[in-house]
C-alpha cells in the first residue's frame, strides 16, 4: 500500500515574535513554545547582526523554527545580503525569514523593496524556502494603496514562478471586521498566498496605545478604545479574545477563507503571551487537526 498523503499543515496555529536579547536571556526557552513553533526574531537596527544569528541557532537548537527578519532597505550591497542570508543558514539554522522593507525613508542599498531583494534570486540560494511578506490590513504610512496592490500581485507571482512558500504576515489590529474585510478583498484580487493575522497578546493599554502608534495602525486603535468605558477600564481587562474570537468564527464559516493562522506580538511578554496561547489550546489547534487529517487519510486508503 502506498505511504497515505499527508495535508501540509502548520505544526503550530500560532507564531510569535521576540527580540533576539529575549531568545538569548531566556533559561526555559526550550520549554516556552510546542516544537516547531515559529518564532519571528525582530531586527530594529539596534543590535548587532550576529546576536539574529545567535538567537537562530538558538530558536533552532530548541527545536522552534526561527523566522529572522530582513529589513532590506538598511542593506547596503548584495553582498551583505548574501552573507546575512549566508549565517543565517549556516550557523542560525534558519531557512525561513520575513522580508520587509525596513520602514527607513531612503535605502542604504540597492533594495528599495522587499521585492528588489527577492529577484536577487540569493534566499532560494542559501536554502530559504519559507518566505514571509507583510501585510498591511489598515494600509501603510509608507505605500500608497496602489503599490500595495501592485506588490500583492508581484509576490504572488514570484510564489509561483519559484515554488517558494510565501505567506502573508500582518501587521496587529485590534478589530477583526477589518481584517476580516481586508482578506476578502485581497481574494477578489487574486490572492492565493495564506495570511497570517497580526495580534497582540495580553498587554496592558498603555502600552498597545504606544506600539499603535509606532505602527501606524490608529484605525483600530478607535475601535479598540470604542469597545470600553475608560481607558482605566481596558488597562486592567484588555483581552484579545475580542479580537480572535470574531476571526475564528469567520473561519468556522468560511473554512476556504485565505486567513491560515494568528501572530502574535507578544507587547505584554513573552512568558505572558505564551501562557495565554497554551490555556486557550491555540498552540495545539493545528497539531490536532493534522492528527484528524492523517486519521481520515488512512481509513479511507483502508476503504473504511
Amino acid at each position: 500500500m502506498a505511504d497515505p498523503v499527508r495535508i501540509a499543515l502548520p505544526t503550530a496555529a500560532a507564531s510569535i515574535e521576540a527580540s533576539p536579547k529575549q531568545v538569548l536571556e531566556l533559561a526555559d526557552l526550550d520549554r516556552l513554545f510546542p516544537a516547531g513553533t515559529r518564532v519571528y526574531l525582530t531586527d530594529t537596527g539596534t543590535a548587532p547582526a550576529a546576536a539574529q544569528v545567535e538567537a537562530a541557532r538558538r530558536l533552532s537548537r530548541a527545536g522552534y523554527v526561527p523566522v529572522p527578519h530582513i529589513p532590506v532597505r538598511r542593506i547596503e550591497s548584495r553582498e551583505e545580503l548574501a552573507s546575512r542570508l549566508h549565517r543565517l543558514a549556516l550557523d542560525g539554522g534558519a531557512t525561513n525569514a520575513l522580508v520587509i522593507a525596513g520602514g527607513v525613508p531612503r535605502p542604504a542599498g540597492p533594495f528599495a523593496s522587499s521585492m528588489d531583494a527577492l529577484a536577487t534570486g540569493l534566499f532560494g540560494g542559501h536554502g530559504f524556502t519559507s518566505l514571509a511578506v507583510a501585510g498591511h490590513p489598515e494600509g501603510s504610512p509608507d505605500i500608497s494603496e496602489d503599490e500595495i496592490r501592485k506588490a500583492l500581485a508581484w509576490k504572488n507571482n514570484f510564489a509561483a514562478k519559484t515554488g517558494t512558500d510565501v505567506r502573508i504576515v500582518t501587521q496587529f489590529s485590534f478589530d477583526p471586521r477589518l481584517v476580516i474585510a481586508w482578506s476578502r478583498r485581497l481574494a477578489r484580487s487574486g490572492n492565493q498566498l495564506p495570511i497570517h493575522v497580526g495580534l497582540a497578546g495580553p498587554a496592558k493599554i498603555t502600552t498597545l496605545v504606544k506600539y499603535a502608534a509606532l505602527c501606524g495602525v490608529g484605525a483600530s486603535m478607535s475601535f479598540l478604545r470604542s469597545k470600553g468605558s475608560s481607558l482605566a477600564v481596558l488597562a486592567t481587562s484588555y483581552s484579545p479574545e475580542g479580537v480572535l474570537g470574531p476571526i475564528e468564527a469567520h473561519l468556522a464559516e468560511e473554512p476556504r477563507s485565505a486567513i491560515a493562522q494568528v501572530h502574535v506580538y507578544p507587547f505584554g511578554g513573552l512568558r505572558r503571551t505564551a501562557e495565554w496561547l497554551t490555556e486557550r489550546g491555540t498552540w495545539f489547534a493545528a497539531a490536532a487537526a493534522e492528527s484528524e487529517v492523517e486519521t481520515e487519510t488512512i481509513a479511507a486508503e483502508a476503504g473504511l
